[in-house]
């Protein structure tokens, strides 16, 4: 069974051979001007949009440096210590056809 992105959403998991940590956006610096949204590769397609803020979900993210190189404001750090997405934005990624909105 292929590890990709639809099969990350379906699974809600990280692929297990992804060895960095997913990134995270601290809101309080974050400027939603949707930069990081337009640079995460599309096999990840890991950043959403959710009007008020732009967030990064783990399980779709690889760790990849893409959306921090873009950053005007530098907000986007590595997640350490990340958590489980939580279903309302697992339904939210639902609600945008399984790619960023």
């Amino acid at each position: 069974m292929p590890e990709n992105r639809d099969l990350r959403i379906a699974t809600r998991s990280r692929a297990e051979n992804w060895k960095k940590p997913p990134r995270r956006i601290e809101a309080s610096e974050c400027i939603t001007c949707d930069t990081c949204l337009r640079s995460c590769p599309e096999e990840f397609g890991a950043i959403f949009d959710r009007g008020i803020d732009v967030v990064i979900i783990p399980e779709l993210c690889s760790g990849c440096p893409s959306c921090v190189l873009v950053c005007p404001v530098d907000c986007i750090y590595v997640d350490e210590d990340w958590s489980p997405t939580d279903n309302d934005m697992w339904n939210h990624v639902g609600l945008t056809g399984g790619s960023p909105a």
